[in-house]
């Protein structure tokens, strides 16, 4: 009985693992100048449903883990309000980390910031953002009522605070 057990978790571990690229090559890109992201609806840091207001000037995306601690390790430094005085919204990118890892480790760290956090956190869901951008570097997306005039990359928190702070 045992060894049907480690078995199957091994089994359901490599099956998880997995992936299907098909899906990822048939993807729409979503951060696309002229596109609206009137639709986008995430879930914060606290599980509270977000939309992007009207007034929403930038929209800063972290796609990958060394990404999201630059630009969290700048807004800890700031008042809880800094990205809503700025017309900002900070959305992180955590689906690549598999789902244990997320409920045990990522999403508590998440709850002890100030600031609000918006999740990525269903590769499907994620695919179409991440789609055309360099998910390395820091992704600035500018609005205007909810459609998308530009998207620029950056590199530092130096950059990020210059941008953040200019309208």
């Amino acid at each position: 009985m045992k060894k049907i057990i480690v078995g199957l978790m091994i089994a359901f571990l490599f099956t998880a693992c997995g992936s299907d690229d098909s899906e990822e090559k048939t993807v729409v890109p979503k951060l696309v100048v002229g596109k609206s992201l009137e639709t986008l609806v995430l879930s914060d840091q606290f599980e509270n449903s977000n939309t992007i207001d009207t007034d929403t000037k930038k929209v800063i995306f972290a796609f990958s883990k060394d990404v999201a601690h630059t630009c969290n390790d700048y807004f800890v430094t700031q008042k809880a309000t800094y990205l809503s005085d700025n017309k900002t919204v900070f959305i992180a990118d955590v689906s690549a980390a598999p789902s244990l890892i997320r409920s045990m480790f990522i999403m508590p760290g998440l709850k002890d910031f100030k600031h609000t956090v918006l999740i990525l956190d269903d590769k499907k869901i994620a695919a179409p953002f991440r789609s055309g951008v360099d998910t390395q570097k820091i992704v600035i997306v500018y609005l205007d009522n909810k459609s998308i005039t530009s998207i620029k990359t950056i590199n530092s928190a130096d950059e990020l605070k210059s941008i953040i702070e200019t309208n």
